[in-house]
């Protein structure tokens, strides 16, 4: 568990959690699932000391589940939110266990690029003065947030807009567009990996071998796809709950409700750029696959129009060659000393000529060389 002291112009992280309430700025309390688990009895009584309220039994259900969607809710002491994260995790954990974290991880399907995103929920209780947070196990999100914080408490000169959080709600903010900037990060190379396949699929010199990856790959983002639709919904309804808050100090005011109303139309912006690459990507995927057999149609169209013309082109000579295999005593040419050079020459004459009218006519011609 990691608290953190969090006021204007600094941030102090305690080694355990305080049952007081600082005189100014707010806390964040981070744990992991399991911690939360195991713990969630003295969160309780500290919450209750703090903020005069405790989780209520049915939200700390939500927070220990690892399968549930992003959602929110609230009460009239404080708002929940729970979000699924789209950056690269590091461990892995067992979806039927809450907590417990699995000493092998899961073998996905799919190219390496989508086996890397993880999409366990992060759990944000956000009261006046305290914002509760519950992670999965090694949380990346955690940990690079923390550091960033403390970076930029440290630093004296800091630009406009890299300001120190003004209240829990603005870091619950914070967290969550870090957490939805972690897929944006991975968009290039997304794009570069279908690009490659697309290359592959429609090259008339390689065969495709990598379909399951394939097809793993659209699963992947098709369920992409639903968790940015559950992440657009919960933070809409976070939106619409925010437009009857009043402006008090423990938000700064009506420029703070300002602010958080502008950083959650941000998060939302951001989110729905998520899904729209997203689903571009399983177009792109479809499409390279129907490009992909339309290509293989055309292919076995033009070997077919070729052996055509071919077979055009020597039956002619089978019937001359049939017509002087006949047993008859008497044939023309049969008993001539050139009627062999003869024939040779008119099934020649004949073969050429079919030949370059099926080539004048584009029958023996590739569709890559129109």
């Amino acid at each position: 568990m990691r608290v953190f002291h969090v006021q204007p112009g600094a941030v102090n992280e305690s080694a355990g959690l305080p049952m007081v309430l600082p005189p100014r700025g707010f806390l964040w309390v981070a744990c992991g699932r399991r911690e939360f688990e195991l713990e969630h009895g003295n969160i309780q009584a500290a919450l209750q000391v703090m903020c005069g309220t405790t989780l209520v039994d049915l939200h700390v259900s939500d927070l220990l589940n690892n399968q549930l969607p992003s959602h929110y809710d609230y009460t009239s002491q404080y708002d929940l939110l729970v979000f699924r994260r789209l950056a690269a995790g590091q461990a892995e954990v067992d979806l039927g266990q809450p907590g417990a974290v699995l000493t092998e991880p899961v073998r996905r399907g799919g190219p390496p690029v989508l086996r890397r995103i993880d999409t366990s929920p992060v759990g944000f209780a956000v009261f006046d003065r305290v914002l509760l947070t519950v992670h999965p196990a090694s949380c990346g999100v955690l940990d690079q947030y923390s550091a960033r914080l403390l970076a930029s408490a440290a630093n004296t000169a800091r630009t406009v807009g890299a300001g120190l959080p003004a209240s829990p709600a603005d870091l619950m903010l914070r967290i969550v567009n870090q957490m939805v900037d972690g897929y944006l990060d991975l968009r290039r190379e997304l794009t570069r990996q279908l690009d490659h396949w697309q290359s592959e699929l429609l090259s008339p010199r390689t065969r495709f071998m990598n379909w399951a990856s394939l097809l793993d790959a659209r699963i992947s983002l098709h369920q992409l796809d639903e968790i940015c639709e559950d992440q657009r919904s919960a933070v809409q309804d976070w939106i619409e709950a925010l437009e009857e808050w009043e402006a008090n100090e423990a938000i700064g005011g009506q420029r703070g409700l300002e602010l958080l109303k502008v950083r959650s139309r941000d998060v939302l912006e951001h989110i729905e750029r998520v899904v729209h690459h997203v689903r571009r990507l399983e177009q792109n995927a479809e499409t390279a696959v129907q490009m992909h057999f339309s290509a293989q149609s055309n292919r076995t169209n033009d070997i077919m129009r070729t052996l055509t013309a071919l077979t055009a082109v020597f039956l002619p000579l089978n019937l001359i060659a049939g017509i002087f295999g006949m047993n008859f005593e008497f044939i023309p040419l049969i008993h001539e000393r050139a009627g062999f050079w003869w024939a040779m020459a008119s099934m020649v004459g004949v073969a050429v000529g079919l030949s370059v009218y099926f080539w004048r006519k584009r029958y023996l011609r590739s569709s890559g060389g129109r």
